[in-house]
């Protein structure tokens, strides 16, 4: 397993607060998505930048063998725990960089990365791994947020950096995933023909028992990035200011007609890259 060391700060990130309470409201979305992936018993997937297991768990359910892959050490804990309470034998967990997988080549029949890879801070390393650990002819499955997006991620994301300082010089932001050409370009480095890369825009769903004001104190509470924005918030005198902001982007977008109860649907960009089958191609 690569060692990765506590000051790595995309994993202080991530092991900040408990992202889990922020995934409960992301299950049946995950599982949604999975069931549209198409993963049988006979697949070995990989999902990298796993969390607690919000997709790996349900590809398992559906009898493929299944490592999940996160850079936080808490979430890690927490999707074995989801696993051994649900008696799954055909998944694991482990600890690992997206940017430098210690996973041998060729590993997997399906990789997928579902708001996690994306968020690592070198993308061209991204790209080299996902297709590193790939099998030939196997798939690859990113779900990233969109930026500009008037849909809620997107909008957190927005808000939350005009409240926290500019990024260190050489900083690549994790919403250029969200970008076609982007996209094209980091796989293109790395021997994938545009043609075998499909978009499809997508949407992920929210579920929260709460109204959207308690789902904004989660996130505050737990989710890296909104905790970072109010610290820095706090310390120029804006919190209140953020928090009025969030609380209305929330009640604006939820969608639910029952009280005590908060759906808010999100857009993101689905990317599948079929990695070219090179025995075929030397059969041919």
């Amino acid at each position: 397993m690569t060692t990765l060391t506590a000051i790595n700060p995309n994993q202080v990130l991530w092991e900040k607060g408990d992202f889990t309470q922020i995934a409960k409201t992301m299950r049946t979305s995950g599982e949604a998505l999975v069931k549209q992936i198409g993963i049988s018993r006979d697949h070995f997937v990989l999902d990298l930048g796993c969390g607690d297991g919000t997709t790996a768990i349900p590809a398992a359910r559906l009898g493929a063998r299944v490592l999940g892959v996160d850079i936080a050490r808490n979430l890690v804990e927490a999707g074995t725990m989801r696993a051994r309470q649900e008696r799954l034998q055909n998944i694991s967990f482990q600890h690992g960089d997206a940017c430098s997988l210690d996973l041998p080549d060729k590993s997997f029949d399906i990789v997928m990365s579902i708001f996690g890879a994306m968020f690592a801070p070198k993308p061209t390393e991204v790209a080299k791994e996902l297709v590193r650990v790939t099998k030939s002819g196997g798939r690859i499955i990113m779900g990233n947020w969109i930026p500009g997006d008037p849909t809620l991620v997107a909008q957190i994301l927005k808000i939350s950096s005009a409240y926290t300082p500019p990024p260190p010089e050489g900083f690549i932001s994790p919403m250029l995933w969200g970008v076609e050409s982007h996209v094209l370009e980091r796989f293109g480095a790395h021997g994938i023909d545009p043609k075998q890369i499909s978009f499809h825009r997508d949407t992920y769903t929210f579920h929260f028992t709460g109204t959207p004001q308690k789902l904004v104190e989660n996130f505050q509470t737990y989710y890296g990035p909104t905790m970072n924005a109010f610290e820095a918030a706090e310390k120029n005198g804006k919190a209140l200011e953020l928090q009025r902001e969030l609380e209305e982007l929330f009640k604006s977008q939820n969608t639910s007609k029952v009280e005590n109860q908060t759906i808010i649907p999100a857009t993101f960009l689905r990317v599948t890259v079929q990695v070219p089958d090179k025995s075929r191609s030397v059969l041919m």
